[in-house]
């Protein structure tokens, strides 16, 4: 790949214990992790997609992704550390996504989005769509005291897009980065299609997306 990768997409597993195997999750005959990479892997723009995967998963992994050079398995216990190994081909002016592994669906355009903002001088990037339910405050006895304007509110999801600088600075403060360190982050529309899936109803809607053949990318 050279030393001076122009972007690197990095997928995580390590939000919840139980991320690794839902990842290997069979959405259409294939792991979840498939269709996240190959999403990634189809948008030109991203040099590397580096997929950092806790040390007791790396070969199950390895075994459901594409065989390619711009595709890399790194057994690493943190983005931080997965990060070190892919920092020596970077330069100031890289752009690095993190991008939740089991945000499978997420289309190229979304990719291709957040590079552009990055492109266009934004330091850190984050999808978002407005806030379609109603949210309440509650006191410690879980009785009502507020209705929150959710005119401001908005739900985000991956990928986090950030200058390489502002990656390297963010990993001083958090060994993994992610939607909690995206305070005064640039938005830009996010994609409903780029749900989390991890529940077995959002397996099926999954299924059921990927079956519809009505998405942005064929898979």
């Amino acid at each position: 790949m050279g030393n001076q990768l122009r972007s690197v997409a990095f997928v995580t597993v390590a939000h919840h214990p139980a991320d690794p195997e839902l990842a290997l999750a069979a959405v259409h005959g294939e792991a979840l992790l498939t269709h996240t990479v190959r999403g990634l892997l189809g948008t030109p723009e991203i040099d590397l997609v580096a997929v950092a995967a806790p040390e007791r998963c790396a070969q199950l992994f390895s075994e459901v992704l594409p065989r390619t050079e711009r595709c890399e398995v790194i057994a690493a216990d943190s983005l931080r550390a997965a990060f070190a190994i892919v920092e020596p081909r970077l330069s100031a002016h890289s752009a690095v996504l993190v991008h939740d592994a089991l945000r499978a669906f997420t289309p190229r355009r979304t990719f291709r989005a957040v590079l552009n903002a990055i492109g266009h001088g934004a330091e850190v990037v984050v999808p978002v769509l407005p806030m379609s339910d109603t949210v309440k405050t509650v006191d410690a006895a879980g009785a009502v005291t507020a209705t929150v304007d959710r005119d401001e509110l908005r739900s985000a999801h991956t990928p986090i897009g950030f200058t390489f600088p502002a990656f390297r600075s963010t990993l001083a403060g958090s060994a993994d980065p992610g939607l909690a360190t995206a305070a005064g982050a640039t938005t830009i529309p996010g994609d409903p299609d780029a749900m989390r899936v991890a529940s077995a109803f959002e397996l099926a809607l999954a299924e059921a997306l990927v079956a519809g053949g009505d998405r942005e990318d064929p898979l």
